[in-house]
């Protein structure tokens, strides 16, 4: 290993003070430390686009929350590089790492000791009369509502090329496995092991009750064709970014050939982090 990148969230208070402790310690250990805009913005130094640092970097360490590391997940595009999530924000489900633990964890990433999990993504495409409107990468999700307030929509779904079912919800998750603790678990979704080979449609609000999840084999083609009965339609990408959407819209959901690097915690399992951040199985 030669480089790692750092990627931050500003407005934590600690930020600053971690950016310059790790970059020290790192350029003590003889690696190159490319800092995002973020990271060089906090201690005064040339940063540059997380794209850009993703391209170069043998390891990213995001210095935030979640919301951080899909942001970075997604700067990283198609390339495996590993990801090393520091949690800096709230729940930190994905950033599994705590702050005091930092250290001691990038030691094991530098003697080659860490685990690092292939965590499936989505490749999601949205087309109009044959035109895309866009390709994107889901680590966690991609969603489908509607813009109007409080407006149902009627979404139907494809597998495969045959009728799934047409929803009548006010919306439609499609979850990796990771994604299946977020958006989708809010709903009523299964908690998928990461290392399964899934995708879940989770109903936002179905307005029939035998309208539950569905767990999907991996490999399976999703198409998408909603409608909404007044006002536009959103599809969002790991509730960052995404497109404006009209009735005859087409969405594609396919798991994708590059999934994303994560380095897991090594003082914690996922049933360990279930338990702590979800409280599942408590009374």
């Amino acid at each position: 290993m030669q480089s790692v990148g750092l990627c931050v969230k500003v407005n934590h208070p600690e930020a600053g003070g971690t950016v310059r402790g790790l970059s020290k310690w790192l350029a003590a250990r003889r690696l190159t430390v490319l800092l995002d805009e973020d990271a060089g913005e906090l201690i005064g130094s040339a940063g540059r686009p997380r794209e850009v640092i993703a391209e170069e970097a043998d390891l990213l360490v995001v210095l935030g929350g979640d919301g951080t590391l899909l942001s970075v997940a997604r700067a990283s595009g198609e390339r495996a590089v590993p990801i090393l999530g520091v949690n800096l924000g709230t729940l930190g489900f994905l950033t599994e790492v705590t702050h005091d633990e930092l250290y001691a964890a990038l030691e094991r990433v530098l003697a080659g000791d860490a685990r690092i999990e292939s965590r499936m993504r989505l490749a999601v495409t949205a087309e109009r009369a044959g035109e895309s409107l866009g390709r994107w990468l889901a680590l966690n999700d991609s969603v489908i509502t509607a813009q109007a307030l409080a407006r149902m929509l009627d979404i139907e779904a494809s597998v495969e090329g045959r009728k799934l079912t047409t929803y009548h919800a006010d919306g439609l998750i499609a979850a990796t496995p990771t994604g299946s603790t977020a958006y989708s678990l809010s709903v009523g979704g299964p908690i998928v092991d990461p290392a399964m080979d899934a995708i879940v449609l989770s109903p936002i609000s179905p307005h029939t009750l035998t309208q539950r999840p569905l767990v999907l084999p991996g490999d399976r083609e999703i198409e998408i064709r909603p409608s909404a009965r007044a006002g536009g339609l959103q599809l969002t990408i790991d509730g960052q970014e995404g497109a404006r959407l009209q009735e005859g819209d087409v969405v594609r959901v396919t798991r994708s050939d590059h999934p994303a690097l994560l380095v897991c915690s090594p003082f914690r399992t996922r049933f360990d982090i279930l338990r702590k951040k979800l409280h599942w199985g408590e009374r």
